[in-house]
């Protein structure tokens, strides 16, 4: 979206690392690579010289990101397992094969032969419902252009040689290009392509950088220094600002960077309410290389490991002994400190060649989560048993995600069951009495939460999904994505009715959405009863400053008032009045707090 007022041109993308930066625009012009591939023909006997072509400019790509790993800081080696992931996709035997294959049969140059193959396994995970898994796609584009570079004899942007303060626009940064970064140099980033979880904004919020994603078109309307505010958190980017409003983000970039420090000093304080209730503030993490980013940041546990990284586009299913060694890592690390892993949560999708699925048209209602798991008894018993022995070290929980009635639940106990006697039979070790908990994610599971609380140790409400199958929204889809409403009292009601029932059943409830990292929402939150919120590592310093400034009797009352609206914006509106008055100076609550009234 363009808006165009007196001199300030205003673009709007994806907040995908708060903060605001104000600096000159450094243009990294886009040289090879995807953009530039063109297709020609190719004699027969030129076959075995193109495929040649082909394993140099991998091999080449490969040592690339060697190189860069090596030549990682101390203090950001803890990111190198993202590039590791690349490395991954560099082995991958379908890119690999299907491109030759390619070569092979069309005779065509390697170049294109291997955007096929890209585009091919790119709609793959474009088909899975989850926004999550869909980024993954960003890996495979940004894997094959450095291909495509090394085939074209382009060399990558050279983000570390950058010389002054600037604000980095780009079509795209890789994982790569971004662990580059020099924060001295570099004062944040935007780019055309990219979302809230690829794994480029991952390394900007561990890298705490401001960043703009998913811009479209910023590369063809910003030029080389440019003056440009970029807010990481609302996704605004002005370009050419009036000195009003510029005078007025630097008050604002002043006061939040006050704001963060304060925020920052105290987080490893426990986050306990004014009236004596301790809360437990945990993460969301995906690699055991982020475990480092949660103990930095003050977290409690892990309340939300997602174990689909193994299983995505690989060539074999991973081995018992593969996932084992990555739970017990994590398990150690974190140990006493409890950790929680989520049984495998992938639409019905053909997400490795050890599995074959028939197409759907609608992955988000298909096959995918826990019935997939139950579908596929030989996959999750080989995850169960990797995470009962992973359990023997250390505060290890299951997590089944996706449950919509008792009898999905009923039958993934059973296989829990069945895992625990055939490892008893075997002699390894394992934890047996291990807690076992659900995801609600669906309005069926909320509506028989009374009934499902009883088969259960705990739940984990999953917003991002509740907020989407509920309302009927994709969140993605830029069309409606503006409806997606954490505070819409529909959600707000559901979340209450969930942890009703598990109060009434004596478990814990849990929230590892979205929803739960917003400092805004949490005297909702504690209102409601909660006792534990998970949430990206990065949000937890700031969501626990709020906890420890609040009262749970006090966050009753403000719960009856928000739930006696009936609109949205009334809750928006009631919750931001609040929190104006507890954080005067918070630069917060003026950009990071991003809802539209009017919608």
């Amino acid at each position: 979206m363009i808006e165009i007022k007196s001199r300030n041109m205003v673009l709007q993308g994806i907040g995908a690392s708060p903060g605001i930066a104000i600096g000159k625009a450094h243009l990294i012009e886009e040289e090879g690579g995807i953009s530039l591939t063109g297709k020609y023909f190719i004699e027969e006997d030129q076959i075995p010289s193109e495929i040649t072509r082909l394993k140099n400019a991998v091999q080449q790509t490969k040592e690339g990101l060697l190189q860069i790993i090596r030549d990682l800081p101390e203090e950001l080696q803890d990111h190198a397992y993202i590039l590791e992931t690349h490395l991954m996709l560099l082995q991958d035997k379908k890119l690999y094969e299907q491109t030759v294959k390619y070569i092979e049969e069309k005779q065509i140059n390697a170049e294109w032969a291997l955007k096929a193959s890209m585009d091919e396994i790119r709609k793959v995970f474009k088909k899975m419902s989850d926004p999550y898994f869909r980024e993954r796609a960003s890996d495979i584009v940004q894997v094959c252009d450095r291909i495509l570079k090394a085939l074209t004899g382009t060399e990558a942007p050279r983000i570390s040689e950058i010389e002054k303060g600037v604000i980095i626009v780009a079509r795209d940064l890789s994982p790569a290009e971004t662990i580059q970064i020099q924060l001295e140099k570099v004062k944040g980033f935007i780019t055309d392509l990219g979302g809230k979880t690829s794994h480029t904004a991952i390394i900007a919020r561990s890298l705490e950088i401001p960043a703009v994603l998913g811009l479209e078109n910023a590369t063809s309307l910003v030029r080389t220094d440019d003056t440009i505010i970029m807010d990481g958190a609302a996704g605004v980017v002005i370009v050419d600002p009036t000195e009003d409003v510029l005078t007025k983000y630097q008050k604002r970039k002043h006061r939040y960077e006050e704001y963060r420090a304060m925020v920052a000093q105290s987080s490893h304080l426990p986050a306990e309410t004014l009236d004596g209730h301790r809360i437990k503030v945990m993460a969301n993490i995906e690699f055991v290389g982020e475990v480092a980013s949660v103990i930095d940041h003050g977290g409690d546990g892990i309340g939300l490991f997602r174990t689909e990284f193994h299983y995505l586009n690989k060539e074999e299913l991973p081995s018992e002994e593969e996932l084992f060694d990555t739970y017990k890592d994590i398990a150690e690390i974190m140990a006493p400190r409890p950790v929680t892993i989520r049984t495998l949560d992938i639409g019905g999708d053909k997400f490795s060649t050890g599995v074959e699925l028939s197409e759907e048209i609608n992955p988000a209602l298909g096959l995918r989560a826990i019935r997939f798991s139950l579908s596929s008894p030989e996959i999750f018993k080989t995850q169960l048993r990797a995470i009962l022995r992973a359990a023997n070290f250390g505060n290890v929980r299951v997590m089944f995600p996706m449950i919509s009635e008792i009898d999905e639940i009923i039958k993934a106990k059973q296989i829990l069951r069945e895992v625990c006697e055939s490892l008893d039979r075997e002699g390894l070790p394992f934890k047996e009495d291990i807690e076992v908990g659900i995801m609600i994610e669906v309005p069926s599971a909320v509506i028989m939460a009374d009934v499902i609380a009883k088969e259960v140790d705990f739940f984990s409400i999953g917003t991002n999904d509740l907020i989407q199958y509920s309302l009927a929204i994709d969140r993605v889809n830029k069309d409606v994505a503006h409806l997606y409403q954490p505070l819409h009292p529909a959600v707000l009601r559901m979340v209450k009715h969930v942890v009703d029932a598990a109060r009434n059943a004596g478990i814990r409830v849990g929230m590892c959405g979205e929803m739960a990292g917003e400092p805004a929402h949490v005297s909702i939150l504690l209102g409601m009863g909660l006792d534990e919120l998970s949430m990206n590592p990065i949000s937890i310093p700031g969501v626990k400053k709020m906890i420890r400034m609040l009262s749970v009797e006090k966050s009753k009352l403000f719960l009856k008032e928000v739930l006696n609206k009936k609109r949205s914006a009334e809750v928006v509106r009631i919750v931001e009045e609040a929190y104006k008055k507890l954080f005067p100076d918070a630069a917060y609550f003026e950009h990071g707090y991003n809802i539209n009234h009017e919608r």
